[in-house]
């Protein structure tokens, strides 16, 4: 599916997406990644929910978000909650969706001027 959105300058933006992929700016990537609006993380560990560690969302804790979309793949899966005690502990938001409503709503939020963090499991 093509996302018909204004980019902004300089920020991130989902721009399409399909069986497999997802496109950022008109850029494909086939593997999970992690999006903000001024910084992109390619070849992000994790290919699944079963890969996810602690470490991970950890990590997206660091981010400086204010809350983290974990898109899952096809089908929504809710990670263990002792894996997202991280971003809790940081008063970060965190929504579980699929990729696909990952990327739909990582682009609504960043476009309100919100500091959202989409980590995609592709």
């Amino acid at each position: 599916m093509k996302l018909h959105l204004t980019q902004q300058a300089g920020q991130n933006l989902f721009t399409a997406y399909g069986a497999g992929y997802v496109m950022v700016n008109q850029q494909r990537f086939e593997t999970s990644l992690i999006v903000l609006p001024d910084k992109l993380i390619a070849d992000w560990p994790p290919r699944s929910l079963d890969e996810l560690t602690e470490a991970h969302f950890a990590y997206l804790a660091t981010l400086d978000a204010e809350i983290v979309l974990l898109g899952t793949g096809n089908m929504l899966h809710f990670p263990h909650p002792r894996l997202t005690a991280a971003l809790a502990q940081a008063r970060i938001g965190f929504e579980v969706m699929d990729t696909f409503a990952a990327a739909r709503t990582y682009n609504i939020l960043m476009g309100e001027g919100r500091r959202v963090a989409a980590a995609l499991l592709l």
